[in-house]
Formats: C-alpha cells, structure tokens, sequence
C-alpha cells in the first residue's frame, strides 16, 4: 500500500510543478514584458519602470519563479496591481462561494446520475431505458451557460423562486446561501449528470453480465439488492474516475455560470482580472485551481486503491 501510494504522491507533486512552470512562462516570460501588458500600449516609460520595480520584474525570470513559488508555500500570494489588496484575501473570499458551489454542483450531478444510470441498465433494451439515453443525448449536447440561461429565464424571471446576481453570504444562514446557489449549481450539475449517467449505464450493464451476479439471483436475491449492494459497488471504479474528471470541467464551468449569475466567486474574479490585465491575480488564480484539480486527481487514485483490492495488490 505504501509504494503506491507515494508513487502517486510523487506524479502529484511533479505535476504541480511542471504546471506552475508552464503557468509562469506563459505570463511572465512569453509576453515579453509584463508590465506593458498589464499597462497597455500607451503607457509612458516611467510608469513601466515603476511597475516593474514594484511587481519585481526587474530581476531574473529563475529568480522571480522561485520567490513566487516560496511566498505562496508561505500564504504570500502578492499584491493585486487592480485592487491593491492582498491576492489571498481574494481567494479567500470568492472561494467561500465557488467551493461550495463545485461541491453542491458534484452532489447534484451524483445524485442525477447515479439512480438514473443504475435504472437504464437495470431495464435495458425498455422504455426507461431509452428516456434516459435521451436525456443523457440532451445533457451532453447542451453547454451549461446555456441551461444557466434557461433557469434564469424559467425560475427566475418567469417564476421568481430563485434569486440571480446576488448571493447573500454565509453569514445569513444556510439555507438563504444554498438557496442563491441552487440554479447555478444546477447548471453545472446537468451536462456532468448527462455523462456520469452514460457511464453508470455502461459500467453496471457489464457488472450485471458478470458470474458472480447470476449466482447472487439463484441464492434468491431481490434485484434490487444485486443492483445496489453487488452491481453499483463493483461498477464504482470507472464512475469515480469520471466524478474525478468532472470537478476540472466544474471548475471551468464556474468561470461562466458565475459570470451569467453575476456571484462574486473565483471564477468572476479571475474573469475580471483577466479584462483588468491583473496578472498577478491570474496567475495566482491559476495556479490555485492547477493545484485543486491535482490534488482532486490525487484523491481518486487513492479511491482506486480503497475500492479495487487487485490495485493495492499490484502496488
């Protein structure tokens, strides 16, 4: 257990570091001068040495990386050039809405998911069977800004239940803060259900057609016992696998649905900074979320490992 575990330890830790590379030469060394591209064109030749003094940018790129990388070892994010405040009280404070919503939009798209993929495999070839794959079709050809636009249309301007453009903070409670958060998660939940439910589907369709599951109908188990307790389980695998990946589109797709529901979470933050050419911000920003889906990706290796015996036992 332990070799595999710090092997997948090591591929983390390495890919954190190639992204932080990649990231920093693409906004510090690629654009030539980063304070211009922060400034604009027009900017007169003393502002931009100003600004490079003050950003740091006057000294080597090796030099400048690994200052970087040791303030945010430390919690030193920087100082945002847009804001003037500090980039971690930022972050702080938009992803107290964004991981809420990534974690509610994952619950959702489970919850979606999961009973519908198990019921088209367990009648397949019926009627339910193929409701399901159409809704699946539907899911994955819609984006999720579209649907956001649809809820917004239906639930909050034709039918006022929800709230849009305004989150009113944990602070209020928590059901007024999940209630705000709602459609957006919705939004993000329904593409990522529509495919987490065509890989259920698939994944206990071949379960169901394994030995050991017609052994546990002739010892006089109720179907819907093999469904759950033998089928769902043993089909666990390929379904994390995809919940994995989904939390990397969810956090692209934060970037947009916060935008069309106008919440002050990370991903408007790192929209607005992006059109202020803040790239302190972006890049701090970035690199968060490089490091978030990773360690996600990370997590569920692990799952493999708590799931899957025949893993460990390769380890």
């Amino acid at each position: 257990m332990l070799r595999p575990l710090l092997s997948r330890l090591g591929t983390a830790l390495a890919t954190l570091i190639l992204g932080s590379l990649v990231l920093f030469t693409l906004l510090e060394v690629l654009p030539g001068d980063p304070a211009a591209v922060m400034l604009g064109l027009e900017a007169q030749p003393d502002t931009l040495a100003a600004v490079r003094r003050e950003l740091g940018l006057d000294g080597p790129a090796a030099a400048r990386y690994l200052g970087w990388i040791w303030g945010m070892l430390h919690g030193d994010f920087g100082l945002s050039y847009t804001y003037r405040v500090p980039v971690a009280e930022l972050i702080a404070d938009r992803l107290s809405l964004t991981l809420p919503l990534a974690l509610l939009a994952i619950a959702l798209s489970t919850l979606i998911a999961l009973p519908l993929g198990t019921l088209a495999a367990a009648k397949h070839g019926r009627a339910a069977d193929t409701g399901v794959m159409i809704f699946a079709q539907l899911g994955v050809a819609v984006p999720n800004f579209w649907i956001g636009l649809l809820l917004i249309l239906g639930f909050a301007l034709t039918w006022p239940l929800f709230p849009v453009g305004s989150f009113p903070g944990w602070g209020q409670g928590l059901l007024p803060g999940l209630h705000a958060l709602l459609l957006p998660a919705l939004a993000l939940a329904l593409p990522q259900a529509a495919i987490l439910t065509r890989v259920a589907r698939a994944a206990v369709l071949e379960v169901l057609s394994e030995d050991y599951i017609r052994t546990a109908r002739a010892k006089g188990l109720s179907d819907q016992r093999v469904l759950v307790r033998h089928a769902l389980r043993a089909a666990l695998v390929p379904i994390v696998t995809i919940l994995g990946l989904q939390f990397s589109f969810l956090v692209a797709g934060a970037i947009l649905v916060e935008n069309i529901f106008a919440l002050p979470g990370l991903g408007r933050l790192l929209y607005q900074a992006m059109n202020q050419r803040d790239l302190i911000v972006v890049k701090d920003v970035a690199m968060l979320l490089a490091a978030v889906v990773i360690t996600v990706n990370l997590l569920v290796d692990l799952a493999y490992l708590w799931l899957d015996p025949r893993l460990r036992r390769a380890g």
